[in-house]
This record gives C-alpha cells, sequence and structure tokens, in this order.
C-alpha cells in the first residue's frame, strides 16, 4: 500500500541532436513534462509525459499534462492510499476523462515508488520481465535523402543499430517512394527498413504507394491512413503481404479488440502515453497476443525516464517487430546520473528498484522552462 502525499511536475526542454522531420512536425527540441510522486514514509516515485511537436501529434501538449496534473489529479491523489496500478487507474479514470499522457506519468511515477518500495524492478509488478535486452531501430528523419543515408550507414559500421525507420508523409507520394527506396536500396538487402506515414495518405493514395514499397522491399508501413479509417486499415492489412503497424489506431484494449474482430492482418504500436500507463498498454497487447497480432514496442520520443518505464513493459511481452525506444539517444542531453546502454541493436534494461533510474537534479534544474 502507498500513500500519496504530493506531487510537483516541471516542463524541462531539452534540444534535439539534428532536426527530426515527421509528416505533422520538425522537431529541433524535445520536452518532457516530469512529474515527482512523494509518497509515505520517504519513498519518491518519477514519471515523464512526452509528445511530438507541441499539440501537432495529439490533443495532449506537456503544458496540458502539467495543468491536469496540478490542477485535478493531484487534489484527487493526495492523501490517497493504492494497493496498487488498478485502483489508481480507477480513480484517475471516474474522475479525468481522457488526458492518458498525463495518466501514464503517473502511473508510472507510482510503479517507480512501489517498486522502490519492495525492492523490485517495475518489470517484475508488471508480470516479470521475459528479457533484459530489447531490439531497438533507429529512426532515420533529416528530411534529406543523402543525409539519411550516410546516417544510415554511420550507425550500422558503429554497430549501434541494426534496423531503421523513415518517417514520410510530408511530401508527395513519388518524391516520398523514391526517398523510402534509395535510402533502402543504399542500405542493403540484409538491412530491416520500415517506414511511418503518420497517418498522411488517404485510402487510395496508400495503395499506390503500399504497392511500390512492398515491391521496393520495404518491411514494415506503420499508420498509412487516418486512425478514424478503422475499415481502410483491415482493408490494406488484407490486401498486402507487406504488414501494416497500426499506431494511432490502437490506444486501448477495447481499439485493438475492434480491429483484430475485423480482421485485421499486421501489429500493433504499444505506447504508454496513448494507453495511460504501462500496465494500460499491457492491456492492449494481451489483446493482441489472443488476436495472433504481432507487438512493436511504440515510442513518444521520451527521454530516459520514460523510455526506461516503456522497457520494463515491454520485457514482460514478446515484440516480435522489436521497439523503437531510441527517444534519449535524439535528445543531446538528459536529467539521468546514468545514460542507457545502447549497443549492437539492443538496448539493456536497468536492474534496480523501481524504474532503476536516479535523476540528476542539477540537470533537471537547469532545463528546467523558467
Amino acid at each position: 500500500m502507498l500513500t500519496i502525499e504530493s506531487l510537483a511536475c516541471w516542463l524541462v526542454d531539452i534540444p534535439t541532436v539534428r532536426p527530426h522531420k515527421l509528416s505533422m512536425a520538425t522537431m529541433g527540441c524535445q520536452t518532457l513534462m516530469m512529474v515527482r510522486m512523494q509518497c509515505a514514509e520517504g519513498v519518491i516515485g518519477w514519471g515523464e509525459g512526452t509528445t511530438i511537436g507541441g499539440l501537432s501529434y495529439g490533443a495532449e501538449s506537456p503544458e496540458a499534462m502539467k495543468l491536469a496534473i496540478e490542477n485535478y489529479l493531484s487534489p484527487l491523489l493526495c492523501g490517497q492510499t493504492f494497493s496498487g496500478v488498478a485502483a489508481l487507474a480507477e480513480a484517475m479514470n471516474a474522475s479525468v476523462k481522457g488526458n492518458t499522457f498525463a495518466k501514464s506519468a503517473l502511473e508510472t511515477a507510482f510503479l517507480d515508488a512501489q517498486g522502490k518500495a519492495l525492492g523490485l524492478p517495475v518489470s517484475a509488478l508488471l508480470g516479470g520481465a521475459i528479457s533484459t535486452q530489447l531490439p531497438v531501430l533507429w529512426t532515420l528523419a533529416s528530411g534529406d535523402t543523402q543525409q539519411d543515408i550516410d546516417e544510415g550507414k554511420r550507425l550500422l559500421a558503429q554497430g549501434r543499430h541494426h534496423a531503421f525507420k523513415l518517417k514520410i508523409g510530408a511530401r508527395t507520394l513519388d518524391a516520398d517512394v523514391r526517398h523510402a527506396l534509395a535510402i533502402k536500396a543504399a542500405l542493403g538487402e540484409e538491412v530491416s527498413v520500415r517506414v511511418d506515414v503518420n497517418q498522411a495518405w488517404d485510402f487510395t493514395t496508400a495503395m499506390k504507394g503500399m504497392s511500390a514499397l512492398e515491391e521496393g522491399g520495404i518491411d514494415l508501413i506503420e499508420q498509412p491512413i487516418p486512425l478514424w479509417d478503422r475499415q481502410g486499415l483491415i482493408a490494406l492489412s488484407q490486401r498486402f503481404s507487406v504488414p501494416i503497424l497500426a499506431d494511432e489506431a490502437v490506444s486501448t484494449s477495447s481499439d485493438g479488440y475492434a480491429l483484430a474482430s475485423g480482421g485485421f492482418r499486421g501489429a500493433y504500436a504499444l505506447k504508454i502515453a496513448k494507453a495511460g500507463g504501462p500496465a494500460q498498454a499491457l492491456k492492449l497487447a494481451h489483446v493482441a497476443q489472443a488476436a495472433g497480432v504481432a507487438l512493436y514496442g511504440g515510442t513518444m520520443l521520451e527521454g530516459t525516464l520514460g523510455t526506461v518505464a516503456s522497457l520494463h513493459a515491454w520485457s514482460t511481452v514478446n515484440m516480435q517487430w522489436g521497439t523503437e525506444m531510441f527517444g534519449p539517444l535524439l535528445l543531446k542531453d538528459d536529467i539521468v546520473a546514468t545514460p542507457l546502454n545502447f549497443r549492437e541493436g539492443q538496448v539493456s534494461l536497468p536492474q534496480g528498484p523501481g524504474l532503476g533510474v536516479e535523476i540528476d537534479c542539477d540537470k533537471l534544474r537547469f532545463y528546467t522552462r523558467k
């Protein structure tokens, strides 16, 4: 049992190592909404809420997450005692609708605190890790074909990554296809290359684009059409042999059930932010497993703390398509004492109590928005 005594939030702005170009935004800085949960007997848990491009990706901005916690969730939770994340989620969902990114940060902080109190890693609280090394790809998203090729070849030579994802959808279909296939040809047949369209195509455009990408050897196509076009996504998944990765279309276990029962064939991208926390994301994973749908560990380009929260969840299930938990590598700095270990296309899961991550309070103060 944990009694929550207080919650405090910070907005932390960290520059990226290069511009990161998506169909809906180009990022040069990432904002981490950090939350500190003070519990009884001196137990402290940390959580992170992160999105992409302010309000470009979804309905919650970092500023909105902070306000939701300070004005609504903190008065609701402080002084309350919870036996675990199920009780915490029930309390939050009963009084606050939506706001899954803010809830994810709080569920993460609670799991961190609970793990520290029990002397167990968060993965143990979520069912137990079946792997402490998880595959992780890198996204090539500079927007320049030759720069992306050079970056991919450099990372292959270093042995840091063995698979890559491309962000497309901001340009014309022909330009996007040329870009993707040029990178695939340059990196070689043995290198897995996937693309993320971020909902930028309509159904007709997707039919043409997927045909060309499939023929060119692209391994996986993520969310080619808008999230609301569930029937279109199902039809595309049945028409092409290249798998579709559903991302924005699947946030909850109910979304996953609806797609799978409609005949969707492909994979689901799990994200703790869109589900409402690590434990909530695993509910979607279990629906997918029951339906024979493959899994992929998605990111909102979190810093180390949010990335580790995701990794603890992903470590408890079989991620057939690996993960893209490279967010910390995109940042010029971070607010943790010890960075994650990325090597040979893998990332290591921290093994200490809770998340196994220690916050560097000096860096937290330095990067906190004034």
